[in-house]
Order: C-alpha cells, then structure tokens, then sequence
C-alpha cells in the first residue's frame, strides 16, 4: 500500500469526509438525541480535527477518526451494554492511536527528542516504551472521565472495578502494540505540516 502523507490523497480525503460526517452528528445529536450526545459528538468532532491541525500522517488520521466514531456510536446507540465484548477493541484501537497522536504532538513541541535525535542511544526502544506509558496514561484519564460522566451527567455509563481494571489492560494491549509498530516503522512515520504553524 502507498503511503501517502500529502494533503491532496485519498487517505486525507477520506479523513476530511468523516470530519463532515462528524459535524452532522453534532447536529442530529443536538436535534434528536439531547445534550449529552450532543457534547459527546462535538467532543469527537474535536478529536478529528486535532490530527489534522498537528498534521498526523494521513493513516492516523483517518484511522483515529473511524475508531473515535464507533466510540460514540456504541456508547449511544447502547452497545456495550447489548454487546459488552465491544468495549474491548475500542478501548484498545482507541488507546493504541491516541498515545501515537500523542507522542507525535509532544515532539513536535519539543517535549519529546525525535526518534533520530543524535543523543539518542536506542530511539526505536525509546519510542516504543513511550508510547506505551502514554498510553496506559491515557487510559487512566479516560477512565477518570467516565466515572466524571456516571457521577455527574449519566447513571448508564458503565463503570465498576471488573469494567475499569478491563479497560485499563486492552488500552495497555493497544499502547504496546502501537509502540512496537512504530518502532518497527519508524522510518515511515513522517508527519505533513501542520496546519497551525503553516505561514499564510
């Protein structure tokens, strides 16, 4: 498959038609639904755009959008109540991808050296640890907001030790296997430019 981190392909296309498609449920959140959803929408509307402001590579793009979808989807349409196993590789999908959008953004800034920094010894081992830690951070604040959202907007949300012990391990699955994937393709992940810091 080519890899394509231009701004004009059909990766990035793809990402900016589930970008429309995420306003739309805003809207249809808003009108039909009710507050909540309406904020869970505009909560995942933010999450797509983000990507593409930092300029994350077109696969993560549009991966991240896909799995932050069937997120809230599931959380709204019920499903990890109908169908709990689900809750698993979202968690885990969702986690894996947030802790490399993550890392991205944190060498970017310069919170993180690059992986090809001179100072660096083992920066593919580096990488991988990194983003696995983030990860399992990741998944303790998200973990955090859902006992915020039971507690204090919606008694169906799942909570429960078994539930959040659970969630915390298939997100840990998710960071490793995502740190170890970009350690192995490193060389690939190439960032596009960023919006936020492009000259006019």
């Amino acid at each position: 498959m080519a890899h394509d981190n231009g701004r004009g392909g059909p990766v990035l296309l793809a990402a900016h038609l589930l970008r429309l498609v995420a306003a739309g449920c805003v809207l249809l959140a808003g009108l039909l639904l009710g507050g909540i959803e309406a904020a869970l929408f505009a909560l995942v509307l933010l999450g797509l755009v983000l990507p593409w402001l930092l300029g994350a590579p077109a696969w993560l793009d549009l991966s991240l959008g896909v799995v932050l979808l069937v997120a809230a989807w599931s959380s709204v349409a019920g499903l990890y109540r109908s169908l709990s196993w689900i809750d698993v590789p979202v968690h885990t999908a969702a986690t894996g991808l947030l802790a490399v959008l993550t890392h991205l953004v944190l060498t970017r800034v310069g919170a993180l050296p690059s992986l090809h920094a001179p100072t660096l010894a083992r920066g593919r081992l580096g990488l991988a640890v990194t983003i696995t830690a983030l990860g399992l951070a990741l998944g303790v604040l998200w973990e955090i907001g859902e006992w915020c959202g039971y507690t204090y907007l919606d008694d169906s949300i799942l909570v429960g030790y078994d539930d959040t012990v659970g969630d915390l391990a298939a997100g840990g699955v998710g960071a490793l296997v995502a740190g170890l994937a970009m350690a192995a393709r490193a060389d690939r992940f190439a960032a596009r430019p960023a919006v936020l810091t492009r000259p006019r």
